[in-house]
C-alpha cells in the first residue's frame, strides 16, 4: 500500500485545525497509509537580523532533512514550484504510485526551507502565488491528496 508522509515544521495549536487533519486523516486512510511528522519550529524574534534568519532556516531544515526516507518521491511546497490543478495533481500522483511506494511532502517553517532542502527533493509544487499560513496549507494538501485519490477513482466528491 502507498505511504504518503507529511514532514512540516510547527505543530497545530487551534482544535479545530487538528480535527480537520483528522478528518481528512481518516477519509485518506481508505486509500494509502497517512502520517504527519511535526518537527519543532524555532523562535522567531519580532526583529530578525539576516544571520538569525539563515541560522532558523537551517536548523529547521536539517531536522527536516534528517527525517527523510531514502526510497521516498519528496516533494516539497514552496512558492516558485510548480502549480497544478487537482486534475493535473491527481494524474501526478497516480503516475508516481506506478514507480514509488513512498511518497513525502515537505512544509517548511514561517522563514521557509534552505537551498539545501528544496534542492534534495525531486520536486517544488506551489498551491498558490499567495502566502498562506504554514498550518493551512497542510489542511490543503491533505484535501487535495484527499481529493486526488477521488479523482483516480472515478468517485463523486462534492467541491
Amino acid at each position: 500500500m502507498l505511504h504518503i508522509d507529511i514532514i512540516c515544521i510547527g505543530k497545530l495549536k487551534e482544535s479545530y485545525l487538528k480535527d480537520a487533519i483528522l478528518e481528512y486523516s481518516k477519509r485518506l486512510s481508505k486509500y494509502c497509509i497517512f502520517h504527519i511528522v511535526e518537527l519543532p519550529d524555532e523562535k522567531v524574534p519580532t526583529i530578525l537580523s539576516p544571520i538569525e534568519k539563515q541560522k532558523i532556516i537551517e536548523k529547521e531544515s536539517n531536522s527536516i532533512l534528517s527525517h527523510l526516507k531514502e526510497n521516498s518521491y519528496v516533494i516539497a511546497l514552496d512558492l516558485n514550484g510548480k502549480q497544478y490543478t487537482s486534475e493535473e495533481f491527481s494524474q501526478k500522483i497516480e503516475k508516481l504510485t506506478l514507480q514509488y511506494s513512498h511518497l513525502t511532502f515537505l512544509i517548511g517553517g514561517t522563514l521557509g526551507m534552505s537551498q539545501k532542502l528544496l534542492l534534495s527533493a525531486n520536486e517544488l509544487i506551489s498551491f498558490s502565488k499567495m502566502t498562506f499560513p504554514h498550518q493551512l496549507i497542510r489542511i490543503f494538501l491533505a484535501e487535495q491528496l484527499f481529493r486526488s485519490f477521488k479523482i483516480q477513482n472515478h468517485e463523486t466528491y462534492h467541491h
